[in-house]
């Protein structure tokens, strides 16, 4: 059956967190290769060029979309999740030029390409919010992407030569990230957490595995063991809460649990890399055996649901 509306021009933000989950799989699996003989390296290439074809797939529609009718960007941050939604596309492009480094390809252009755009995604969240009815204003995991997403700079950035613009990203995440962490404590102490949003627990592992990261690769040893175990700590809490995250059935906030379980993966290979033994190796197993079904499950649900229009109508996105 023909859609009414042409899949372009209904476009969903809710793509992106998807696509950023799956980078970070392919990633996961390419560096672990490195670390661990017995992995295949074939395998993290295969879904690399499988992510990386995902994402500008996605990224040309929707810019296309805002050609259009660049008005949509106002109408698609009305909601939490579609906010979180943009702020992922701007990371993805950060990570985009990470993806392209182990192929032999640097291209600068592409990393300034997603800082720019994490940047503006920021102005443009801020502005909706300030729109809002105060009694609408309230911190959740999503905003993580949206004003901690320059977290995912240091990873590409410090092998192009970008140090210290990576140190000015992570610091100003840092910074972010304390006062959202307090926001959102604050918040979840006066209103639960509604059952459609449940999956979006899982982001609180994101921005500790990435700070453990981007602290690795900037050589801060102490500040990566930190983050590192506070992470490994998380990761196993939210594993408990997960049949209580899923009770509310499958909708596009499912695209929560990908980027932070990949994330999980990435610091568990780095931990091995920087001699954590025997725990990290488990880490960086449990992640491939968790992580990869959950996430190509998920990026083929988001296609498939895409295609007959129900991701943008499950998630409230803008028809330009």
């Amino acid at each position: 059956m023909l859609l009414e509306t042409p899949l372009w021009r209904q476009t969903p933000p809710a793509a992106f967190p998807v696509c950023l989950g799956f980078m970070s799989l392919a990633l996961g699996w390419t560096n672990a290769s490195h670390v661990i003989p017995a992995i295949s390296e074939d395998i993290g290439h295969l879904l690399l060029a499988a992510s990386t074809g995902y994402f500008i797939w996605f990224f040309a529609f929707y810019l296309r979309k805002v050609l259009a009718r660049p008005k949509v960007v106002l109408e698609d941050m009305e909601t939490a999740p579609a906010r979180a939604g943009i702020a992922a596309m701007a990371m993805s492009m950060m990570l985009l030029a990470a993806a392209l480094l182990p192929f032999g390809i640097s291209v600068p252009l592409v990393w300034w390409t997603g800082v720019a755009l994490q940047i503006i995604a920021s102005v443009v969240v801020l502005y909706a919010i300030w729109e809002e009815p105060r009694e609408k204003r309230h911190f959740s995991t999503f905003q993580y992407l949206t004003f901690v997403g320059p977290v995912v700079g240091p990873l590409a950035g410090v092998q192009l030569g970008y140090v210290w613009e990576s140190k000015l990203l992570i610091n100003a995440a840092l910074v972010a990230y304390v006062i959202v962490t307090a926001g959102i404590l604050l918040t979840i102490r006066r209103d639960p957490v509604p059952e459609k949003l449940r999956p979006s627990v899982m982001i609180f592992l994101a921005p500790l595995c990435l700070f453990a990261l981007g602290y690795g690769v900037l050589g801060y040893d102490t500040a990566f063991t930190v983050f590192y175990w506070a992470g490994s700590i998380v990761a196993f809490g939210l594993l408990l809460l997960v049949p209580w995250m899923v009770r509310g059935g499958y909708s596009p906030v499912w695209g929560a649990f990908t980027f932070p379980i990949a994330s999980f993966l990435n610091v568990q290979v780095m931990a091995v890399a920087k001699g954590h033994g025997i725990w990290a190796e488990t880490g960086v197993y449990a992640g491939l055996i968790i992580g990869t079904p959950v996430v190509l499950y998920i990026v083929y649900r988001t296609v498939m649901e895409w295609v007959t229009g129900d991701l943008s109508r499950k998630s409230g996105t803008a028809i330009a």
